[in-house]
């Protein structure tokens, strides 16, 4: 029987049962390398990209992915595009990336509203990387001046660009609006000239806290190492790091999730009310965790990218 995502998850295990599959995800996706050599940090090991299918509907794939040596961009394109594009970090504990739930199906819906969707494929700290902790952070900036550096070839604007990132996705999300100026790597190029800042960040039932007693474990461990110090959990804790630069967030979570606690979300919202930032905060009845946006229709949660796509235009992503 296949491992369920709360099974992997509560447990913080890595993907040792995934079976090799195709090296792409798709033969027709539009693939953006976001490092024009060797990723940093990199130890010159192969890591072989290994793809785990958690779905019994071959119409419907809920894949998870591991063995991310090179990290990519996968651009889904509206059939009109309004000029606004989201980078979505799909979560997955930092053990895995839920490539389907917290990927695909959430381009799915940007698309549908005209908003381009750039699906980040990011690093996982585990796999043999120096400077584990600051893996995912790297790609995520690197995604984010990529995009801006070449905003006019994809058909967006660089003053237009948000972040959406789910469970440790959401934890990545977050770090990236608190933390991008932060310098997590050397320059490669020109597009490093580029500001990470997202004009706008939304977190879905986000991992928030690293160090408080709501954390969830297998994220913190996966990405800092069991070993960590206090001070370093709360250097890595979001909540801990908003400033008056941190963009308009968005926050989602459910009631009943017994993964990771709402109250990640809700110390986030004290953060930025704090500060005098730009915040919605959802806790909605019931959804659990990692919903993404497939929920049946009588879950109060359902209603959460209507209420993002409200939020994003008040703060300007849509124009």
């Amino acid at each position: 029987m296949t491992p369920s995502r709360r099974t992997v998850l509560g447990g913080g295990a890595l993907l040792a049962f995934a079976r090799p599959l195709a090296a792409q995800i798709s033969a027709t996706d539009e693939v953006v390398a976001l490092w024009p050599g060797a990723p940093p940090g990199s130890r010159g090991t192969i890591t072989a990209r290994r793809v785990e299918d958690q779905s019994q509907d071959p119409a419907h794939p809920d894949r998870w992915v591991t063995g991310i040596a090179q990290p990519v961009l996968i651009v889904r394109r509206p059939a009109r595009a309004n000029g606004s594009a989201v980078l979505v970090v799909p979560g997955g504990g930092y053990a895995f990336l839920s490539y389907d739930n917290e990927g695909t199906s959430q381009a799915a819906w940007l698309n549908a509203r005209g908003i381009t969707a750039f699906i980040l494929m990011y690093r996982l700290p585990g796999e043999g990387w120096d400077d584990r902790s600051d893996v995912p952070l790297q790609d995520a900036q690197r995604a984010m001046r990529l995009i801006r550096s070449r905003a006019a070839d994809f058909g967006v604007r660089a003053d237009r660009l948000a972040v959406l990132g789910f469970s440790a996705g959401g934890h990545l999300a977050g770090l990236l609006a608190t933390h991008h100026a932060r310098a997590v790597y050397a320059p490669v190029d020109s597009a490093d000239g580029q500001s990470a800042r997202p004009d706008l960040a939304a977190l879905v039932y986000p991992v928030i806290s690293l160090y408080e007693p709501y954390t969830h474990a297998g994220s913190r461990d996966q990405l800092l190492g069991a070993e960590a110090m206090l001070e370093t959990r709360r250097r890595y804790s979001v909540e801990h790091c908003v400033d008056a630069n941190t963009p308009p967030t968005f926050l989602v979570h459910a009631a009943d999730d017994g993964l990771v606690p709402p109250a990640n979300s809700i110390a986030m919202f004290g953060a930025m009310t704090d500060a005098k930032r730009p915040v919605a905060l959802h806790i909605f009845e019931d959804g659990g965790h990692g919903f993404g946006s497939r929920l049946p229709a009588d879950r109060s949660a359902m209603a959460w990218p209507t209420l993002f796509m409200t939020f994003a235009a008040r703060h300007g992503l849509l124009g």
